[in-house]
């Protein structure tokens, strides 16, 4: 067919073509969905829900704060404690109830001793500082005289201690009160004591209602982290107050033998045990600080440092055989681990969260050693690794 025989086609008119597009582009624009509309409103409402139900949780966990970090330290006491109540239950067939209450009534009588023994050694070692104070000064005084030449002022040193002895005799006067009067502490104490006494009595059930929502294979999940909770945080408590025993028994024996006042002694043995054992790395320096300072004012330099020595003997046996004797089968943790939970813990919630830091992280070590998959680990020579870690030569030269 020709160029010639080809129909000519006939432009379309602006006006039309523009309606053909508008009608175009009508049909391009779609209206949505009736059903798109109901869900983003139901998307927002769930946001505005959820948004709401975070914001009411955090505002009402900030105002439960305290009563939620007593439920914390009672969970930590219970799991400590429930070691000994199986162990009873099992042994003697005692009631866990029964079990809980023995143990409570052990702590009370504990801590009465120590109140009872404690507040009066303070009231008299402020008396003892009060009374041979001009002793000391005048002793300062001749020793620098004589060997420096030169004497020291000791009034403003005077005064201070006196002021600090006078604080220390009316603190022990009025520590009793305080102890007896106070509302607070004393409802914190019954609040802890009684959900470590439900917690630790009812475990087998309280362990049966949460496991019952659980499909199996959870089920033996959290049963193995139950009990090495349970195994990592009363391992840790035993072992504690076994070295506590040891260290505070030891210590009262040098001080009796340095000539220390039996007031004093007690005490001292008591505050130096428990401070080096559960109070993690600086314990140690500051439960012998304590008893040096106390001996160096009441009894002289040289049975201060028999005790510093005695001390520094002992801290040495405690870390190379004692505590790994005791604490092998109980708590297993890295010492860079217990370092950095000890600092974290302090830093989160004070002494206390230091205290509970050493068995949470020994805690989380165990659910990471003993969970995942692990591989054999390959063993290479140092110099055949860096042959294939090489780069291959060139081609066309030798080697």
């Amino acid at each position: 067919m020709s160029a010639q025989d080809t129909p000519e086609v006939e432009p379309v008119p602006e006006d039309v073509a523009r309606a053909m597009a508008a009608e175009a582009a009508l049909a391009d624009e779609q209206p949505p969905p009736p059903w798109l509309d109901a869900a983003i409103r139901r998307a927002l409402w769930r946001t505005v829900r959820v948004v709401l139900v975070v914001v009411l949780a955090i505002w009402i966990g900030v105002q439960m704060r305290h009563l939620l970090g007593l439920i914390v330290f009672a969970l930590f006491i219970a799991l400590a404690m429930l070691p000994g109540v199986t162990g009873l239950h099992r042994r003697y067939g005692i009631r866990r109830g029964a079990a809980v209450g023995l143990m409570y009534l052990a702590a009370v009588v504990l801590s009465v001793f120590m109140i009872g023994v404690l507040i009066p050694a303070i009231a008299r070692f402020a008396d003892s500082v009060r009374e041979s104070l001009p002793g000391w000064s005048s002793s300062l005084t001749e020793w620098s005289q004589r060997v420096l030449g030169v004497p020291i002022d000791t009034s403003g040193a005077d005064s201070a201690l006196s002021s600090l002895s006078l604080d220390l005799a009316s603190w022990a006067d009025e520590a009793l009160g305080l102890v007896t009067s106070g509302i607070g502490l004393v409802f914190d104490l019954f609040t802890v004591a009684t959900f470590a006494f439900y917690i630790a009595a009812q475990w087998p059930q309280i362990m049966r209602a949460l496991m019952s929502r659980m499909p199996p294979e959870r089920q033996r999940t959290f049963a193995w982290i139950a009990d090495t909770s349970i195994e990592q945080t009363g391992g840790y408590f035993y072992s504690r107050l076994l070295l506590m025993g040891v260290c505070g028994g030891l210590a009262f024996v040098v001080m009796l033998l340095v000539g220390l006042p039996l007031v004093y002694a007690i005490p001292l043995a008591l505050f130096m045990g428990f401070v080096s054992e559960f109070i993690p790395f600086i314990g140690t320096y500051i439960g012998a600080a304590l008893p040096i300072v106390i001996i160096l004012a009441v009894q002289g330099l040289v049975p201060a440092l028999v005790l510093l020595a005695w001390v520094l003997v002992y801290q040495q046996a405690e870390n190379y055989w004692l505590s790994p004797r005791f604490s092998s089968q109980t708590m297993e943790l890295n010492g860079a681990i217990a370092f950095g939970g000890a600092l974290a813990g302090g830093a989160i919630a004070g002494p206390l969260g230091a205290f509970m830091a050493l068995p949470v992280a020994a805690l989380i070590t165990a659910i990471v050693k003993n969970s995942g998959r692990k591989y054999e680990v390959i063993e290479i020579d140092a110099r055949s690794a860096a042959a294939e870690d090489a780069p291959p030569p060139p081609a066309g030269e030798d080697g």
